[in-house]
C-alpha cells in the first residue's frame, strides 16, 4: 500500500485535521499537492478510470454536507427497518471487474475523508430517531485500508456505547491479527464476500485469494468476532454451477457452520446508468457485457436464469446451514430507484 500512491492531493482545509498527518506518514515518498476541493481532481472530465486504477492517486479531503444515506434498494437490509451506509472513503483499493463503483464514480482515485468524527455525528442524529443498521464499508473496502486509516477500529469504538447501532464491515481482504479487539461484538458484523477461486483470479484483481480470505475468516471467528459470508454477486459464466458448488463445499471444509452468523446470496445486479459506464470502460469484460434485462432502473439476469442461480446456491447452502440463516435480495426491482450519484460530497 505504501508504494501505491505516487501523488497525494490534499485539500487545504484538511491540513487542520489530525488524521491527515497520520495518513501521510504512511507514504513518505509520495508527492503532496495542495488543492482547494477534492472534486477539482476527482470529478475532472474525460478521466480514464481503467488507467487510473493501475496508477492511483490518493486524495485527502473534508466531507461537507450529507455523508450517511439510506441503503440502495438492490442491497440487502437483512430485515432491518433502518438500513443506512456511511461514506467515509470513496473508491476501493481492489479492481473487481464487475464493481459498480467503476460505473458510479468518474475517477479511479481514492478519497479519504479525514473528518470522520463529523460523519459519526450524523449517525448520532439518526439514533435519536430510531435504531440504525449501518454499512461502513459500502463505497470502499475499509478493512483493506485499515493499516492506513484505522477507520474500522474507530467505527467499532464509536458503536461500543451506542445500543441502537449495528455495523457491517464488508470486505474481500485478508487480515490475520487484531481480531481480539472485536471479541463478542454482536453489534459489529464482518461480512466477507467470497467468490470461486477462478472468478477471483479473473475478475477480482488485487483482492485476497479465497484461501487467504478463509484464513482471515477463521482468525476472526476463533477470536470471537461476528462473521457473515456474502456469496454476492453471483456471476454467470460457463461452468458456474460447478464453480459455486465447489465454493460452498470449500467454505465448509475450512469453517464450521456454527461459526457463521448467516449467509447472503444474490445474483449480479446494477443500476442501468452505472452499467452503461461499466461497459464503456470495460468493453472486453464478459461479466458486464451480458444481455441483462432492465426493470425499475436496474439491470439483472433474466428471471429464469436469476431464479436458477439463486435457487441452486440456496440448495447447496442448505446442506450446511439452516434456511433462516440464508438471506437473499427479495425486494421487487420494479420498486427500486437507481442511485443518482449525488452522494459524492459538496
Amino acid at each position: 500500500m505504501s508504494e501505491q500512491f505516487r501523488h497525494i492531493y490534499i485539500e487545504k482545509r484538511a491540513l487542520d485535521w489530525p488524521r491527515t498527518g497520520q495518513i501521510l506518514r504512511h507514504f513518505p515518498g509520495a508527492e503532496q499537492i495542495l488543492i482547494d476541493h477534492y472534486k477539482d481532481v476527482f470529478n475532472r472530465r474525460r478521466q480514464d478510470v481503467g488507467l487510473q486504477i493501475n496508477h492511483r492517486s490518493l486524495i485527502l479531503a473534508v466531507r461537507q454536507g450529507e455523508a450517511v444515506y439510506p441503503g440502495a434498494p438492490v442491497c440487502q437490509s437483512f430485515g432491518r427497518s433502518h438500513f443506512y451506509y456511511a461514506s467515509s472513503v470513496m473508491n476501493c483499493p481492489f479492481n473487481c471487474e464487475y464493481c459498480y463503483l467503476k460505473g458510479m464514480y468518474p475517477s479511479g482515485n481514492i478519497v479519504i475523508f479525514v473528518n470522520l468524527e463529523e460523519i459519526m455525528e450524523e449517525v448520532d442524529r439518526l439514533l435519536t430517531e430510531h435504531p440504525v443498521y449501518l454499512c461502513v464499508s459500502y463505497d470502499t473496502d475499509l478493512l483493506a485500508l485499515e493499516a492506513v486509516t484505522g477507520y474500522v477500529s474507530a467505527w467499532a469504538d464509536f458503536a461500543a456505547d451506542r445500543p441502537g447501532l449495528s455495523l457491517e464491515v464488508r470486505t474481500k481482504a485478508a487480515l490475520l491479527s487484531g481480531w481480539d479487539h472485536y471479541r463478542g461484538r454482536k453489534d459489529l458484523i464482518f461480512a466477507w464476500t467470497l467468490s470461486p477461486e477462478t472468478y477471483i483470479r479473473q475478475m477480482e484483481m488485487g483482492a485476497a485469494s479465497l484461501t487467504a480470505r478463509l484464513k482471515s475468516v477463521r482468525a476472526a471467528v476463533e477470536a470471537g468476532a461476528t462473521v457473515r459470508l456474502a456469496l454476492d454477486p453471483m456471476i454467470f459464466q460457463p461452468g458456474w454451477k460447478k464453480a459455486y458448488a465447489d465454493l460452498v463445499d470449500r467454505i465448509f471444509t475450512d469453517l464450521s457452520p456454527g461459526q457463521i452468523m448467516d449467509v447472503s446470496i444474490g445474483s449480479f445486479r446494477v443500476s442501468a446508468d452505472y452499467l452503461k459506464r461499466l461497459r464503456r470502460n470495460q468493453p472486453l469484460a464478459a461479466s458486464v457485457q451480458f444481455p441483462f434485462v432492465t426493470e425499475g432502473g436496474y439491470c439483472h439476469y433474466p428471471a429464469p436464469l436469476l431464479e436458477e442461480m439463486e435457487s441452486f446456491l440456496r440448495e447447496k447452502l442448505l446442506a450446511y446451514v439452516e434456511d433462516k440463516q440464508i438471506f437473499s435480495w427479495e425486494e421487487g426491482l420494479t420498486q427500486a430507484r437507481p442511485i443518482d450519484g449525488s452522494h459524492t460530497g459538496e
